[in-house]
């Protein structure tokens, strides 16, 4: 790069990043020429040019260079260029593991660093967990930029996924030993299908590489590298991420604990010889030993024994204090290396005294920096243990996931299995065929190709009873085989799989602030810059009160002056105070709580969703899957102007197959028995097909018009709907069953009769909810005849039926309106707006993808006992951090007035600092201890005395 663009790096220069479609380049060649053609350009900071896609990325610093230079340049260079349209609305999200976060402030100032970067939408920091979640314009910014902002905020950085559609792999590389090799190895990636990005550090030995999963795959890029000439390569995939972040948690574990060793081993002797030794003649006497002067024995060993602790063992506190004041802003490491430094220098100054003068009696405070600092080392290694120990749910569902698949080989041209290979889990690629023995968890999620088993899906559904498999039958990653050889061909790889979405999911609800958490926010803005001010003003009227003597001589302790108490006052205030228990009130519950709702199949997006669900005073039922069983059958097929059956219902189905509602799939299935064969029918051609959510369909079929449905969209269709027609209708409904209204080219000729029976657990969890004073209702697009007596069978009085999508959420918005938390459960297309409109939407597991996106509460288990279980868990939840909050705020709003001497003129009671110490940092760690109680949660008994009594029935 040239001298222009190396005077960019003033810390005011603005970066930006342009993405070109490069018409003109046919090879590598024509890239790297285009790239060179750009560099010389002043100002630009990186150029990345995709030759297979016809793309480049270039960042600059639009201060030295325009967008319209840069495309003048590669114009230049022989090619046209045209700027890609920088957003279109498009957003990736990126998860960052930071450290070095101390407490809240750290968090809200990282996130302020954040937002104020260009392209970024948002910015979510958690202290908890020691990661950050952004979601940036790809076009604008990118996910190592955002490292760059992280590192400049004084934090360490690493990625962990970088969003969009890409997958983002780590690859150790031997023989990676300088830039030369590292270009060779981009070139090399670059010209892969598929590959977004590259990023070298041949510091570390390790290519990270951004790619398409359903182009291109690790196997790919290790194959490429270790064929390269001219390099001596040998690649292998780095430890996964899950892995990694184990190893740093245990390490910095390992970390803490070495230094309080360290730190107690020093601080031992410094406070034996102060404390305690003092009061033993036979000792006291050598240490009191003068050497110069005042100077004495003891002071010498304390003085020697305190430094490395203050300095070598303490250097932390002084580096977090460095990085935060150099960006405005005071965290808990500022009070920890104020408070110290007072204690440590005034006693430096004591020392010197008695080395000048023969009759200095001042004190040293060698036993408070050194104690303090070890106490302080000790409450870190007890809190980061204790975190570590919050996502246990999580780690057991990452664990799920095997770490080697067995790859089968197959020959092209007839199918014959050529052979096995044992792989790591991330280099099978999407459209392996992977193989499962009996006891082995599926690597993946993809379809059964051969072979035919039971599968136990407990551990990622929740549900109890295994399922069986056969050719065609889908299987989840994770899942346990359990009595037959399967091979299963890879549909869904890396992120996609659903335990990853699970695990995913879980991880943004444990990263998420739940609203509550706001007044945490607050406080820490103001609390170290108060706490300071506190220490000095303690200090201050404690010094003051001696130099006017306005307290008596005797409240003084031995071998301390005015000064010296009031001193030791000030530096108790400053440690004493902690904004961590603040800052860890709630987000340490919202990960238990959401981690241990994931062990119970109760997947809760978050703690904005976990405070809603404690207030809930009102449940909204759809009917369809979700009070009902979900799986209707056709019970019986009503003809009224039509004279062949089985025509009638080829046409019904011709005209229902391509819908996707559970009562057109039953209409179809019951179609299959009049077809041969049943398993792959063939049906009538229709077009014009018109789905009218919650209503039915309109279509043509061999040039009838057909409408299928309920009463209303026949009325709404202007055909009339005889008597006889009317009667049948009311019949079916008064047995509970669905009837479906057939009109051909605008005359009602027949009516198909569909039940679905109930959830057997419908009622008790009904009966349960109105016992704890929770309104319910029904609201489903059914007619008003079936939903009344679905609703009598479960103990329902409010019900609203003939309900469409949007009359649903305006229902929801009604309830809201009369002062309700309303919780909607459901698990269709048709329910969307409404768990969107809902305080707390509650997706069935087995629902569409489309409910559950929308949806604050996943149940696994499509059981509607997790409904109770969902909302006893947030309640307790809430209680727990309503626990916290009063251990963390009352423990402040006392310890601070004790430690300024509040109850000293009284009682004589005096908190030194290195006490002090030991009980700011035991704050910290009573509240994630407060919190891991959460883990002994077990849901209300009632609802296992209906699993028993429904077993019992079974």
């Amino acid at each position: 790069m040239n001298d222009a663009a190396n005077k960019c790096e003033a810390p005011m220069a603005q970066t930006s990043c342009v993405t070109f479609s490069i018409i003109g380049m046919t090879c590598a060649a024509c890239a790297q020429s285009l790239s060179k053609s750009v560099e010389r350009l002043p100002g630009i900071i990186k150029v990345v040019v995709d030759a297979l896609n016809h793309r480049a990325r270039i960042k600059f610093y639009a201060e030295f260079v325009t967008e319209e230079a840069i495309r003048q340049a590669i114009e230049d260079a022989g090619f046209q260029a045209a700027p890609i349209a920088h957003s279109n609305g498009q957003t990736h999200l990126c998860r960052i593991r930071v450290t070095g976060m101390t407490c809240t402030s750290c968090s809200a100032a990282l996130e302020s660093a954040l937002r104020a970067k260009k392209g970024v939408r948002s910015a979510q920091v958690a202290l908890a967990t020691e990661e950050a979640e952004i979601r940036y314009d790809p076009e604008t910014t990118s996910h190592n930029e955002l490292v760059e902002v992280i590192e400049d905020a004084g934090f360490g950085a690493e990625v962990i996924s970088a969003g969009g559609n890409q997958s983002l792999i780590s690859i150790e590389v031997h023989g990676l030993m300088d830039q030369s090799s590292a270009d060779l190895i981009e070139k090399c990636l670059y010209t892969l299908r598929g590959v977004e990005s590259v990023e070298i550090d041949f510091g570390r030995r390790k290519c990270t590489v951004s790619y398409r999963p359903e182009a291109a795959g690790p196997r790919d890029f290790i194959r490429a590298i270790e064929s390269l000439e001219g390099g001596d390569f040998k690649a292998r995939i780095c430890p996964e991420e899950s892995s990694t972040a184990r190893g740093l948690k245990e390490a910095e574990i390992r970390r803490y604990y070495a230094a309080f060793l360290w730190s107690l081993i020093f601080s031992v002797p410094v406070f034996l010889s102060s404390m305690v030794l003092m009061y033993i003649p036979v000792i006291r006497r050598p240490l009191d030993l003068r050497l110069v002067n005042s100077l004495t024995v003891g002071q010498i060993l304390r003085w020697g024994f305190a430094t490395p602790v203050q300095f070598v063992i303490g250097w932390r506190f002084y580096a977090g204090s460095y990085k935060a004041l150099r960006h405005g802003r005071a965290n808990m490491d500022v009070l920890i290396a104020l408070g110290t430094n007072a204690a440590y220098f005034y006693s430096m100054y004591s020392v010197s005294k008695s080395v000048v003068s023969t009759d200095s009696e001042g004190s040293d405070f060698f036993e408070t920096s050194s104690m303090l600092i070890s106490f302080i080392l000790l409450g870190k290694y007890l809190e980061v243990k204790a975190k570590g120990r919050t996502s246990e749910a999580l780690a057991k569902l990452i664990c799920l996931v095997p770490e080697t698949a067995l790859l089968v080989k197959y020959d092209d041209a007839d199918g014959r299995v050529l052979g096995e290979e044992e792989v790591d889990m991330r280099l099978v690629h999407r459209d392996d065929v992977v193989k499962v023995v009996p006891g082995a968890k599926v690597a993946c999620d993809g379809l059964v190709v051969w072979g035919q088993s039971h599968v136990n899906e407990s551990m990622v559904t929740g549900e109890s009873r295994s399922v069986a498999k056969r050719v065609g039958d889908g299987v989840i990653g994770g899942t346990l085989n359990e009595n037959g050889v399967i091979h299963v061909r890879v549909t869904k790889i890396g992120s996609e799989t659903a335990l990853s979405q699970i695990v995913r999911l879980v991880e943004t609800a444990q990263m998420s602030k739940a609203p509550v958490q706001k007044l945490a926010d607050r406080i820490s803005k103001f609390f170290v810059p108060l706490v300071i001010a506190l220490s000095f003003s303690t200090w201050l009227a404690w010094f003051l009160a001696g130099k006017l003597e306005a307290y008596p001589e005797s409240w003084i302790p031995l071998s301390m002056d005015r000064f010296e108490l009031a001193l030791q006052f000030g530096i108790s205030v400053m440690v004493i105070a902690c904004p961590c228990a603040l800052g860890l009130a709630t987000p340490t519950a919202v990960m238990v709580g959401t981690g241990v709702g994931a062990s119970q199949g109760v997947l809760i997006k978050g703690g904005q969703a976990l405070e809603s669900t404690h207030k809930v005073s009102c449940i909204v039922f759809d009917k369809t899957r979700t009070l009902t069983a979900g799986k209707p059958v056709v019970v019986s097929t009503k003809l009224f102007k039509y004279s062949s059956l089985q025509e009638f219902i080829e046409l019904v189905a011709a005209a229902e197959v391509n819908s996707e509602h559970p009562l057109a799939k039953a209409i179809v299935e019951h179609a299959k028995s009049f077809k041969e064969p049943r398993e792959n029918p063939t049906w009538l051609d229709s077009e014009d097909f018109v789905s009218v959510p919650g209503q039915g369909v309109k279509v043509k079929v061999q040039h009838k018009r057909l409408v299928i449905g309920n009463k209303s969209l026949i009325s709404n269709a202007k055909i009339q709907v005889s008597p006889e027609a009317e009667a049948a209708l009311a019949q079916c409904e008064a047995l509970a069953q669905t009837g479906v209204l057939v009109a051909i080219d605008g005359e009602v000729t027949g009516l198909i009769a569909v039940s679905d029976p109930l959830k057997p657990e419908a009622r008790d969890v009904i009966s349960i909810l109105k016992s704890v004073n929770v309104e319910v209702i029904m609201v489903t697009g059914d007619n008003w005849g079936t939903a009344k007596s679905v609703a009598g069978q479960v103990g329902i009085q409010n019900v609203i039926a003939e309900a469409r999508p949007d009359q649903k959420a305006e229902q929801v918005k009604l309830l809201q309106a009369r002062g309700h938390t309303v919780a909607m459960v459901g698990d269709g297309v048709n329910d969307a707006p409404a768990l969107a409109a809902a305080d707390v939407g509650v997706a069935i597991g087995a629902g569409t993808d489309v409910a559950i996106e929308a949806a604050d509460i996943v149940l696994m288990r499509s059981n509607l006992e997790d409904v109770i279980t969902a909302i006893d868990l947030s309640r307790r939840t809430f209680s727990r951090i309503r626990v916290n909050y009063i251990w963390a705020i009352g423990y402040n709003v006392v310890a601070v007035p004790v430690a300024a001497g509040c109850l000293f003129p009284g009682i004589g009671f005096r908190l030194p600092p290195w006490i002090a110490g030991a009980a700011m940092a035991a704050s910290s760690v009573s509240v994630v201890c407060s919190s891991l109680l959460l883990r002994n949660y077990k849901r209300p008994k009632i609802l296992d005395k209906l699993e028993m009594r429904d077993i019992v029935v079974q």
